[in-house]
């Protein structure tokens, strides 16, 4: 009956669970994470292909050599490994987060086919491919979701969740239950009276959850999920949404699903909080989540000059969960951007761009931050179109834009600045090959080194015999006389020759006590204001 009716909605709405290992998820390929960058793209805002001023997957395509070009020995490309995308199932709004059916890409920027097309490619090109699940909730036009609302005796009411009253006030003073228009009851929804949250205590809900899972890993190639807002997946006992218990048994049988039944793939999970409540989502839920703290950490010392704690909070990830299943970025789709939330500083920029792609962790960047494009409240000013060229609509597309560009676009773009040797854009492309071509950046442990000065901060990332040195000014003024000191067990001991790998410098040699210990070094007579410089330690 319920798939006779879903076949008459048009939606094409088992499974099975499994026991993974609690330390790290059965058959995990992770191999493309070891020195791997992912870049989250906004299709709707990426390149138009057609002229209807509307991103594209015929134009994300085109630009598909821009994130990589499959060949190691350019540095014209970022060289991303991973493409996220924002969401591109259909939907009722420009933003993709209110779903109307998990198993058709929008119209609006193509077919199913194409998602293929560009997957083919992508894969064509060393690039692994997430697509932003949103799991949460769906859009109040979903056929599933209209059929509850109006049939008391649905098969889908168990999709969602129902009340005779409003419930209780969240925890910020807000209540989510949402007045049904057709008869006196209340529905729950989180986010918008017009994205109703879905119940996943309903075991036909989360089986159906698990078939979209398969329908994007499987019949569409995808390589893996983002899965959107987790944390409220789940209400308490008292109401409120957020880290429920509950939510940690869901994530729990539906990431053992996908390892299951789709081996080698990744899961990601946005966990919006910087407080220890991140580490209640491992060992056996998904694969990796977001480092919110980390993000927090960069920024606050590239804003402030001051790194004191910058490092606490990459070790406080470190020391706690393997490399290559945690996150750190800078911004994402729901904040302010970096350069914004940064003044428009470009030096500062550069600083925490240096920080992110050095530290430990699979990084992502979202799309324009390597060109510093800007971006404050409301979301639609933070997703706008790419600044391409130095034309009209900034080379986005032929037509008008479907959003207002930045007011920067003439000057923050990618034909402007892949000229500039010292750009924004050519040091996240510098850094990425780096990262991905260096073990020890890829890869390696992060110790910590103290400095005399809280505005430089210094670290070695070690892995095997290959070690890097890092070493960043996060303050305005050149310093002189900067000594580093690590404790014992750091590095192996001997003479080591510095080696220039990024942002110049003829560092001095190093001598490492028996113990794998140093003091009082200085590796650079001065180090210049806002700047990272990263030395290949040779023995």
């Amino acid at each position: 009956m319920r798939r006779f009716v879903l076949a008459t909605l048009g939606v094409g709405f088992a499974a099975t669970t499994g026991q993974v290992s609690a330390q790290t998820p059965a058959a995990d390929d992770s191999s493309w994470r070891d020195g791997g960058v992912c870049y989250e793209i906004f299709v709707r805002s990426f390149f138009d292909s057609d002229g209807d001023g509307v991103g594209d997957l015929e134009g994300l395509i085109q630009k598909l050599d821009y994130v990589n070009d499959g060949d190691p020995d350019t540095r014209q490309d970022l060289g991303a490994n991973c493409i996220c995308l924002m969401p591109i199932a259909a939907s009722s709004s420009y933003h993709g987060y209110d779903v109307t059916d998990y198993y058709r890409v929008d119209l609006r920027y193509g077919t199913n086919e194409d998602f293929q097309r560009f997957v083919a490619e992508a894969h064509r090109r060393g690039i692994q491919v997430l697509v932003d699940m949103v799991i949460n909730h769906v859009s109040d036009n979903h056929p599933a979701f209209k059929h509850a609302l109006l049939y008391p005796d649905s098969p889908y009411r168990e999709w969602f969740r129902w009340s005779a009253t409003p419930g209780p006030d969240n925890e910020w003073g807000d209540n989510n239950w949402r007045r049904s228009p057709v008869r006196d009851e209340y529905y729950y929804g989180f986010f918008s009276p017009r994205m109703p949250d879905l119940n996943w205590e309903s075991d036909s809900l989360r089986e159906e959850m698990k078939r979209v899972a398969s329908f994007w890993l499987d019949d569409m190639g995808a390589d893996g999920l983002r899965l959107e807002a987790v944390w409220h997946l789940m209400e308490g006992a008292d109401g409120q949404a957020g880290h429920a218990p509950r939510t940690h048994d869901m994530l729990r049988e539906y990431g053992a699903y996908v390892r299951e039944r789709h081996p080698g793939t990744f899961t990601i999970g946005e966990v919006f909080d910087s407080s220890d409540k991140i580490f209640d989502y491992y060992p056996d839920q998904l694969d990796a989540f977001f480092a919110f703290g980390v993000s927090e950490a960069i920024l606050e010392a590239a804003l402030t000059g001051d790194g004191t704690n910058l490092l606490d909070a990459v070790l406080h990830m470190q020391d706690r969960v393997p490399n290559d299943r945690w996150a750190p970025f800078l911004r994402n789709h729901d904040q302010v951007r970096t350069m914004t939330h940064l003044g428009g500083d470009e030096a500062r920029a550069k600083v925490a761009a240096g920080l992110l792609l050095t530290i430990p962790g699979v990084p992502f960047v979202y799309y324009g931050e390597e060109i510093g494009m800007t971006g404050d409240k409301p979301d639609p000013r933070i997703r706008t179109p790419m600044h391409w060229e130095v034309e009209p609509a900034a080379g986005f597309t032929s037509g008008m834009p479907w959003e207002p560009l930045q007011p920067d676009s003439l000057t923050a773009n990618v034909q402007t600045l892949g000229g500039e040797s010292g750009s924004l854009l050519n040091l996240y492309r510098d850094l990425i090959h780096l990262r991905g071509t260096h073990p020890a950046l890829g890869a390696g442990k992060l110790i910590a080194l103290s400095t005399n000065t809280p505005s430089v901060t210094a670290f070695v990332r070690r892995i095997g015999s290959d070690v890097a040195l890092v070493v960043a000014n996060l303050g305005t003024d050149a310093l002189a006389n900067v000594l580093l000191r690590a404790d014992s067990g750091t590095v192996p001991a001997g003479e080591y020759s510095p080696v220039p790998l990024f942002g110049g410098g003829q560092a001095a040699p190093l001598e490492v006590e028996a113990d794998g210990s140093f003091r009082g070094y200085v590796p650079l007579e001065v180090i210049a204001p806002l700047r990272t410089y990263v030395f290949d330690l040779t023995r």
